[in-house]
């Protein structure tokens, strides 16, 4: 007599429990059942991670956490960004060091202990905690010894959930305005525009926010080929905790543009890096849109007074691609720069100066000759001259899909970029309310194929403190999209530029059933 295995059941039946994203059926009399369409449902949970923002004494930092108002999320849950490392303790009060002259004493030990304890469990509480959807929350630090954060939110807090940290640095080697979007923790970065020159210092920000320890490997590229390192494998960040990597350290090589690369061989981690260039100026650069043999980068503003392109080519084929403007009103080609060659594992860079010529403009790399060998890209813009100078990075990202969102928005200086590569697209664009107060608005725009349109964003009635940007696609083809928001400091217009990729706010969830009736003989 034929039997099933016990353990074949329990394992069937487990599978089909936990995973919810398959159907076990059998062909019965009239055939396979037509299996039902997927369905997009919100995320439960989402997780992001911000690096440590600055070492300057003169540096100001603001955080931002938003969550889209809208359907989602289920349970009300929660979304907090909390230290990923223990803030440093303040200097010792008297009392600290009359206990510390006391080590022999037992009571006085243990009150140490409590006061530790007590020290500890402050500095694991939120740095900046929603309380509402639809509203952006903020916090300030001053600190030149604040920590990285890792943030997880749940429930409705979860779909569409964004963090930002703007830090202005108002003097010094790394004076700017540093924006960063906080990101998901991954596995693989690409940094194109990166440097170990003479004049930048750029650092690798590695953090990991789970429990056990991350094992991380740093590639770097330059434009002969993979600069020698004997540094940048097997890189152990401990769990829960920041390691900022100097990349001049992890190569004697010295190259104007690098790309870096950077993978883990267990765990996973945020990866950003933190660039300052010598009298110009300073600011984080974002990891590039994963490798595709087509890339926008949106958002290059009007008035750049050099615009850098750095671009890599990951896979074993050399690429060529054609370098188009999308401009106002038109696309068209750069003269002089209308193709670019990136050799296979080597990174390739052209100055394209003063490309858009005071009208704003993004940037579409294609293949040039039929091919589609995939390729990474960053561009380096600066805006001003001489000791007004100020640099920003943008790199190629994705289309905001269904919907994207920026969280620090001010009521001067902020302006959207929107890109259509391909159809005429209609975007809507929502402007939340303030964080201390100000009323919602929406607004619609139309944007041509093969154009990009400027715009700033309808401020909110009222509005008293910050607020977010959220865009939704409505129809037509893809649009791409970077927000610039700029900030004057000591007679310097200082900017920085965040692109919005979709949020990932939903995911297909395939309908599922379950059938035993597979188990029977």
């Amino acid at each position: 007599m034929k039997s099933t295995p016990l353990s074949l059941v329990a394992g069937v039946v487990a599978l089909a429990a936990v995973t919810g994203f398959a159907a076990l059926t059998a062909p019965g009399d009239e055939g396979v059942t037509e299996a039902k369409a997927a369905a997009r449902l919100p995320v439960e949970r989402s997780s992001l991670l911000c690096p440590a923002p600055s070492t300057s004494d003169l540096a100001d930092t603001t955080y931002t956490s938003f969550t889209p108002a809208g359907e989602g999320g289920g349970e009300a849950g929660a979304a907090e960004l909390t230290p990923a490392e223990p803030l440093p303790a303040d200097e010792d009060t008297p009392a600290d060091k009359d206990d510390e002259a006391k080590k022999d004493d037992k009571k006085d030990e243990d009150a140490k202990g409590d006061k530790g304890d007590e020290d500890k469990a402050a500095d694991s509480k939120p740095v900046i905690s929603l309380k509402g959807l639809g509203k952006p929350a903020t916090a300030e630090t001053s600190k030149s010894d604040a920590p990285a954060l890792v943030g997880t939110a749940t429930g409705s807090f979860a779909p569409g959930w964004a963090a930002q940290q703007t830090t202005v640095a108002a003097a010094g080697g790394a004076r700017g305005l540093l924006g960063a979007s906080c990101t998901a923790p991954d596995t693989d970065f690409w940094f194109p525009g990166a440097s170990t020159g003479a004049s930048r210092q750029d650092y690798v920000h590695l953090t990991n926010p789970d429990d056990t320890a991350a094992v991380a490997d740093i590639e770097l590229y330059g434009a002969e080929g993979a600069l020698k390192s004997d540094v940048g494998e097997g890189i152990t960040v401990p769990a829960r905790s920041s390691v900022p990597m100097l990349i001049s350290t992890l190569t004697s090589e010295a190259a104007e543009n690098v790309t870096v690369h950077v993978t883990t061989r267990t765990g996973r981690v945020g990866a950003v890096v933190s660039a300052a260039e010598d009298e110009v100026g300073s600011d984080w650069l974002a990891a590039s849109a994963d490798p595709a043999s087509t890339q926008i980068l949106p958002g290059i503003p009007a008035d750049a007074t050099s615009v850098r392109l750095v671009a890599f080519a990951p896979g074993e084929d050399d690429a060529d691609v054609k370098v188009q403007l999308m401009g106002k009103n038109a696309t068209f080609s750069p003269a002089g720069n209308s193709t670019l060659h990136i050799k296979s594992r080597m990174t390739a860079s052209i100055d394209l100066k003063d490309v858009t010529r005071g009208e704003p403009g993004s940037l579409r790399l294609s293949p040039a000759d039929g091919s589609r060998t995939p390729v990474v890209a960053a561009l380096r813009v600066v805006r001003g001259t001489g000791a007004k100078q100020e640099v920003a990075f943008i790199p190629a990202t994705g289309p905001v899909g269904e919907r994207a969102t920026v969280a620090d928005n001010r009521a001067k200086g902020s302006v959207l970029s929107l890109t259509a590569p391909g159809e005429t697209a209609k975007v809507k664009v929502t402007t939340s309310e303030g964080s201390e107060g100000g009323s919602a608005s929406v607004k619609t725009y139309t944007v041509k194929s093969g154009t990009t349109l400027e715009v700033t964003p309808e401020i909110p009635a009222g509005l008293k403190g910050g607020y977010a940007l959220t865009v939704e696609s409505e129809s037509g083809g893809p649009v791409h999209a970077a927000r610039t928001l700029t900030l004057k400091e000591s007679g310097i217009d200082m900017f920085t530029v965040q692109t919005l990729p979709d949020d990932g706010g939903t995911v297909e969830v395939p309908a599922a059933e379950q059938d035993l009736t597979v188990l029977d003989d």
